[in-house]
């Protein structure tokens, strides 16, 4: 059976976000826009993990989730709570509700796909990556440094390079994909994981890092997007 995930915020931006997360999983993704309707949603489809916003009109998340919680039917559904703010009020609210888990926006991929295969072993860690060398240069503490880029994906890119950085830096990387008329891609970038030159995380690949791209242009994540589809 396909499990539901059932995703709750007012604000259409955040649900595209997390549906962008997801979109590798096999879940049937549901949505709703308060806490009334996620509660009727709840009732009806039974989902098996629920991402709900605290902060929402009509009902909001902390009293949705109390309501799940009271209901015999629903109280096992895990239920992870959404704020916007890190108040410590906020985070109280949440976990006085019942729910099982707790994240603030800003949202970020891997924290976020790591909290719901807690819940959600079957949502797919998988991504396909594109064997591809070319060179890309990236901009990182006020350095323009260069490297090669090995493999591909929708959402990040691996580097060779001897230049060391940590995990979580922030990075802007440029690189042109030859085969698709020489198009370069533009992104803001994380340090995802470092294979270092003392400490290998994966023998088989080079000394550098992986890198998840956070803020891709529009373009660049056109053509991007289809060069994975045209290659995987």
């Amino acid at each position: 059976m396909i499990p539901k995930i059932l995703l709750v915020d007012d604000v259409a931006m955040f649900l595209d976000l997390q549906k962008m997360f997801l979109r590798l999983s096999s879940a049937r993704i549901l949505t709703a826009r308060d806490g009334v309707e996620a509660l009727q949603i709840a009732t009806r489809e039974r989902p098996s993990l629920i991402f709900m916003d605290l902060h929402m009109p009509n009902m909001g998340g902390a009293e949705c989730c109390a309501k799940i919680k009271a209901d015999a039917e629903l109280k096992s559904i895990p239920v992870v709570m959404i704020t916007s703010e890190g108040k410590e009020e906020d985070r109280d609210l949440c976990f006085k509700s019942g729910c099982d888990g707790f994240m603030t926006k800003p949202i970020d991929r891997v924290p976020y796909l790591e909290l719901a295969r807690k819940f959600l072993p079957t949502i797919d860690r998988r991504e396909t990556r594109i064997p591809y060398r070319t060179k890309v240069k990236f901009r990182v503490f006020g350095l323009t440094l260069s490297g090669e880029v090995m493999d591909i994906s929708r959402n990040g890119v691996y580097i060779a390079t001897d230049y060391e950085v940590e995990a979580d830096t922030s990075i802007d990387l440029v690189f042109a994909l030859q085969e698709e008329r020489e198009a370069v891609i533009q992104s803001r970038g994380r340090v995802a994981w470092v294979n270092g030159k003392r400490e290998k995380k994966k023998q088989s690949f080079p000394v550098g890092f992986g890198v998840e791209l956070i803020a891709i242009t529009e373009e660049s994540n056109r053509i991007l997007n289809g060069f994975v589809e045209k290659h995987k």
